[in-house]
């Protein structure tokens, strides 16, 4: 067992840490953000001017439109900074069994997230700078049925090698086995 501070108790005996990083904290944004952006930006807009039209009615009735006009700016601020968020409240670490992704963010609290190395784990490299290593998938719940989210350690700028390690790893145990 590794003598990492903090590790204890979570570790196995066999266990050692092989790699820790954390991902690029750079702000980036994606098409799949910027069209959630445009629907917050739609959703508020509309909000705005059924408010401008309402305001010529009587009183205070304008004031409905407030509410759907804050959710329109909250889906575009979520859209555009929470993946960045995300990132910046994240770290990796990979030992010669498990990876393991760690996370705090506010609301949701502190989070460690473990996922075996197995020899037949499917490991894919999503080349760039940086770039991203994807081990495991799951599936989670929408209004509508589900949908498949990849899992792995992203935006590294050591992508590669920490690929290289991840493949020794399954070597290793497919030698055991």
């Amino acid at each position: 067992m590794t003598d990492a501070p903090g590790w204890e108790n979570i570790l196995n005996d066999s266990e050692t840490i092989l790699w820790q990083g954390r991902p690029d904290p750079a702000f980036t944004i994606t098409g799949g953000q910027i069209a959630q952006a445009l629907f917050g930006v739609a959703f508020a807009g509309f909000a705005l001017f059924w408010m401008l039209m309402a305001s010529r009615g009587p009183s205070g009735f304008w004031m409905f439109g407030l509410i759907h006009f804050s959710v329109g700016i909250a889906i575009t601020l979520h859209a555009l900074a929470w993946p960045t968020y995300r990132r910046r409240h994240t770290w990796y670490t990979l030992t010669n069994e498990r990876a393991f992704v760690a996370t705090a963010l506010p609301f949701k609290g502190k989070s460690l997230n473990s996922y075996p190395i197995l020899p037949d784990t499917p490991l894919r490299l999503a080349d760039g700078q940086p770039g991203s290593v994807w081990f495991a998938q799951e599936h989670r719940r929408t209004k509508n049925g589900s949908r498949r989210v990849d899992i792995g350690f992203e935006r590294l700028h050591d992508a590669r090698d920490v690929l290289k390690m991840m493949t020794e790893i399954q070597r290793d145990q497919d030698a055991r086995a």
